[in-house]
């Protein structure tokens, strides 16, 4: 079993496609997630494990298939300021309004309209309205053009003034994985709520995978693989290369039985600040790691697949590793007590339905891997 798990993750991670945990990261954190469930709802969570852990990777084959899909595993949350987590607001909507730009054009130029940007204001209030009626029913194009009777009863213009209104997205595209959550939350309840094996287990999924990427602190960074700072390639160190070397010898992932989370919004957006917290540690440790190794002390060749890849040699990995304290280890136990979390306040708050009996999904859906090879169209790839 290991061999197998082993030959899995590296034909995953050199295959060229990279995957926040890696291939072996996903499925494990979905998989042992389940274990942490109570009696009254492991039963159809365990007979489908295969489907939930198999498919804990599908949220990444949809980045070159589906529209809007990446920027769903990220936060570049330091875009936003010094102090983001005060000034970001976590209602999505609110924080498209306060960051978007609404151009008014006319026959010379092109203005942007200026309004308050105090979420109590009046003017943001009207421009919310805006954005919740009309932009937020096709909100996967980042630029949007409207007539301009269309904005008049939001904005106190004249119609002389304007031959054509737009609305650009401005905050979308530095990504919004704390409102995914939310939004992934929701539907598991309402599936549960409607007892739908098949939606609940492809919900439950696809919200591992998210809830995992909020858990590695370059997922909330503008620079995240280390290339405003001279360390590229540090993403798929810290994610992939590290939990390959070290997780199954080393790590503990008994974290305990699900707990109900009260307050959702909350949770989603505490696991993105934990995560943050962690990144000047991520990025400082490497720089002064590479500046004691010699650079043929700290990557490596190594034949995989017939063919020969460089990685951090082993020794300069287990020394970052090890200067870590736990790190990876930590966040990884966190992630899967979180999607456990997740899964067991969705069924309770659904009313907590029976599955004495259950099927079991036998049939992998290929039309995500048909379009693996697709181009991705909207965001960038983490």
């Amino acid at each position: 079993m290991r061999n197998s798990i082993k030959f899995l993750l590296i034909l995953f991670v050199f295959s060229g496609f990279t995957s926040t945990w890696g291939f072996y990261g996903h499925r494990l954190i979905n998989r042992t997630a389940v274990y942490c469930l109570p009696g009254d709802m492991i039963n159809l969570f365990k007979s489908n494990i295969d489907y939930l852990s198999e498919h804990a990777v599908d949220p990444d084959k949809r980045r070159y298939a589906t529209p809007f899909e990446a920027v769903r595993h990220y936060i570049d949350i330091d875009h936003w300021g010094d102090r983001p987590f005060e000034s970001v607001p976590r209602n999505y909507v609110d924080a498209v309004t306060k960051f978007g730009a609404f151009l008014l054009v006319n026959d010379r130029d092109t203005t942007i309209i200026t309004f308050s940007d105090s979420e109590h204001s009046k003017e943001f209030q009207n421009a919310r309205k805006f954005i919740k009626n009309n932009w937020m029913s096709q909100r996967y194009e980042d630029e949007q053009t409207y007539v301009c009777d269309s904005l008049m009863k939001y904005f106190d213009l004249k119609a002389t003034t304007c031959s054509q209104f737009r609305f650009v997205d401005v905050f979308s595209t530095y990504g919004i994985l704390p409102y995914e959550l939310g939004v992934q939350q929701y539907r598991l309840t309402e599936a549960f709520q409607t007892r739908d094996v098949n939606r609940i287990l492809r919900i439950a999924a696809d919200m591992g995978h998210y809830i995992a990427d909020a858990h590695v602190p370059l997922h909330t960074t503008e620079n995240y693989n280390g290339q405003m700072s001279g360390q590229e390639g540090i993403h798929a160190f810290w994610e992939s290369r590290l939990p390959e070397l070290f997780a199954e010898e080393q790590y503990d992932f008994i974290v305990g039985q699900a707990d109900y989370i009260d307050d959702k919004e909350s949770f989603f957006w505490g696991i993105v600040e934990d995560s943050h917290g962690y990144l000047n540690k991520v990025l400082e440790v490497e720089l002064e790691l590479r500046s004691e190794y010699d650079e043929d002390k700290q990557y490596c060749y190594e034949k995989r697949l017939g063919s020969t890849v460089r990685l951090e040699c082993e020794g300069y990995a287990e020394a970052y590793h090890r200067r870590l304290d736990g790190m990876v280890e930590n966040r990884m136990r966190s992630s899967i007590k979180a999607v456990a979390d997740c899964w067991y306040t969705a069924w309770v708050d659904a009313g907590q339905p029976d599955f004495d009996r259950v099927g079991i999904i036998s049939e992998i859906d290929d039309r995500l891997d048909k379009a693996f090879g697709l181009k991705r169209i909207f965001g960038r790839k983490h």
